[in-house]
């Protein structure tokens, strides 16, 4: 049996995943200028794995005799680029902290598949915050990032 415990984790998880799938959407729809361009691409395609992220978490969570949620936790969209990039950075901190806590829960439980399924999902939202970072380094004053004009 299932704890409330790993339920509660699984709906707080897809609360995230939908949140991040439509903030995403948002951004790679109302992104503008040069550098808009060339990352609304990159919004549009992280959006679409967070929206199937959302998807097998629901599955997996129906099979645990769970209900999931359809309320996505608040959504940012943010005016410039450099905001949703912050913010997009910060949400993705934020949900590999949370998927950490759930893949702890699913093994204390003897839950490999969810905790397996966790895992996955976590290696993808690595790969996310690796990417905002990325592009926010292009995006601050490049005389404050370390090794830079000697600045450490």
């Amino acid at each position: 049996m299932t704890s409330e415990k790993l339920l509660e984790f699984l709906n707080k998880a897809i609360a995230r995943e939908l949140q991040v799938s439509i903030q995403y959407m948002w951004q790679h729809i109302q992104v503008t200028s040069l550098d808009g361009a060339v990352v609304e691409g990159i919004f549009r395609q992280i959006a679409i794995a967070e929206m199937k992220h959302a998807e097998r978490l629901a599955e997996r969570l129906d099979y645990l005799d769970g209900v999931p949620t359809v309320t996505p936790d608040p959504i940012f969209v943010g005016g410039s680029l450099l905001e949703m990039l912050k913010q997009d950075e910060h949400d993705e901190e934020e949900s590999i902290l949370l998927y950490k806590q759930a893949i702890q829960a699913a093994a204390k439980e003897g839950d490999y598949t969810t905790r397996r399924l966790l895992e996955e999902i976590l290696a993808e939202e690595e790969t996310h915050i690796n990417t905002f970072g990325k592009l926010l380094v292009g995006m601050t004053e490049p005389f404050t990032q370390p090794g830079i004009s000697g600045v450490e």
